[in-house]
């Protein structure tokens, strides 16, 4: 993704946005075991950094971004933001398994360049692990708040859910499940 548009602010909101649903990216686009040497997940010590920091440079950012890593800035596979800094200024999402097929590689696209525009656009994202009870659900109001909505992303919202448990519509899993949530004050558990 072309990263000039990028600032210190933003550069943190996708990381957090990336920390915040890492787990649930991960099982949707099924990571083939392979991969994950180049597609890892969120480092928590580099999120935890960006964020007690609030840095306000990309100096600052690079800094955090390579303190923990041996091989230090000259190391190209060292992460997703080494293009920025030493490279062609892109960031780079190493999420997603190779494909040829047009629908799949399509919904990476557009998912890909939504994250970009969310974290260029937000004034702030927060790091925290969104609720995963029903998987399906938690991806469906993400994709709604990041614009996946109508008929021109129906394809793009059913490759990203294809893997993931629980109920799109509903968050506790049906109506009748939700009345029950209701009548138990909030608790799933009756007996609780």
């Amino acid at each position: 993704l072309d990263g000039a548009n990028h600032t210190p602010r933003s550069i943190r909101n996708f990381i957090n946005i990336i920390a915040s649903y890492n787990d649930l990216f991960y099982k949707a686009l099924q990571i083939a075991p392979d991969r994950m040497r180049f597609c890892k997940k969120m480092d928590a010590y580099l999120v935890e950094r960006m964020n007690q920091k609030k840095p306000k440079t990309f100096a600052e950012i690079e800094d955090i971004w390579y303190e923990r890593y041996r091989e230090g800035r000259g190391h190209h596979y060292h992460s997703s933001l080494h293009s920025f800094f030493h490279g062609h200024h892109t960031v780079e999402l190493r999420g997603f398994n190779s494909t040829l097929h047009a629908g799949k590689v399509r919904a990476y696209i557009v998912l890909a360049l939504a994250l970009n525009h969310q974290a260029l656009t937000q004034k702030s994202a927060s790091y925290r692990k969104v609720q995963e009870e029903n998987e399906r659900f938690a991806m469906r109001t993400y994709l709604n708040r990041i614009g996946f909505i109508g008929e021109e992303f129906k394809n793009c919202r059913e490759y990203l859910y294809q893997h993931l448990s629980g109920n799109a519509a509903w968050r506790y899993g049906s109506r009748e499940n939700v009345r029950s949530h209701i009548r138990n004050g909030g608790n799933n558990n009756a007996n609780e």
